[in-house]
């Protein structure tokens, strides 16, 4: 329950899904007993196994739920932007990203409202407190803690896992950001979000969270993916300095 000083704020969680028909059935209810005013906005890439028409059943219920279902496999950068887009056209004050297969814990919902009070962007770190990932094998964890090495080294930005897909942003920082401008997705889409709003001078604050590889289904990382992320921390570095970042 939300405190009551909170309570005028409308509060979305935005999560993308692809065949996440067996999980959503179980998240959903956690998400929304977490804060009376959240709202679930789920960006389905026409999932095989029937999710967004799981998701349709349920909103002739459930007016708290809403569905952007989209023609084919589009990719998470593109999901969350179409998104945010919806967010900001129907006046979310909060705004959440999230995964759908519980590797992002719904309890942990109410800490990121706590603080995102003094803050514009809170980020779930998984290597805020050390390393706080359960289940990945050590190959993904070292290219994973890497990743966001490099990150630091490149872009200067004082964040431990800046590639993070569990966070809460204040609208403005998303009305501050061109959303049109953005066309990463996976690990560079996280990346160039938090370097924008970094760059803009938004506070951002890092919570710990404690990351679960994915219950059911199939893990989306690709070596595309990486490669995109490994390229992508040079051009946000050359647009800033260039002063062509928008």
């Amino acid at each position: 329950m939300r405190n009551s000083d909170m309570k005028e704020n409308k509060i979305l969680v935005i999560i993308p899904t692809f065949n996440e028909v067996e999980n959503l059935p179980k998240l959903l209810p956690k998400v929304f007993s977490k804060d009376d005013n959240i709202d679930v906005l789920i960006v389905d890439d026409n999932s095989p196994d029937g999710t967004a028409a799981f998701v349709e059943k349920e909103m002739k219920s459930d007016d708290r739920l809403h569905l952007i279902s989209r023609s084919e496999k589009s990719g998470l950068g593109t999901a969350y932007i179409a998104g945010f887009k919806y967010a900001l056209e129907n006046n979310y004050d909060y705004i959440f990203e999230m995964d759908a297969d519980f590797s992002h814990d719904p309890n942990e919902i109410p800490k990121f409202l706590k603080e995102i009070h003094d803050y514009d962007l809170i980020i779930g770190s998984r290597y805020r407190n050390g390393v706080n990932v359960i289940n990945w094998p050590m190959s993904r964890l070292l290219l994973s803690w890497f990743a966001n090495f490099y990150t630091r080294i490149i872009t200067g930005m004082p964040i431990k896992d800046a590639t993070g897909g569990y966070k809460c942003f204040r609208r403005r920082v998303l009305e501050s950001i061109d959303l049109d401008k953005v066309n990463s997705n996976g690990y560079a889409f996280q990346i160039e979000m938090n370097f924008k709003a970094w760059k803009k001078g938004f506070k951002i604050k890092e919570i710990s969270i404690i990351f679960v590889d994915r219950i059911k289904g199939k893990s989306k990382m690709s070596k595309k993916i990486v490669r995109e992320a490994i390229w992508m921390v040079w051009k946000l570095r050359l647009k800033s300095l260039f002063g062509i970042l928008k």
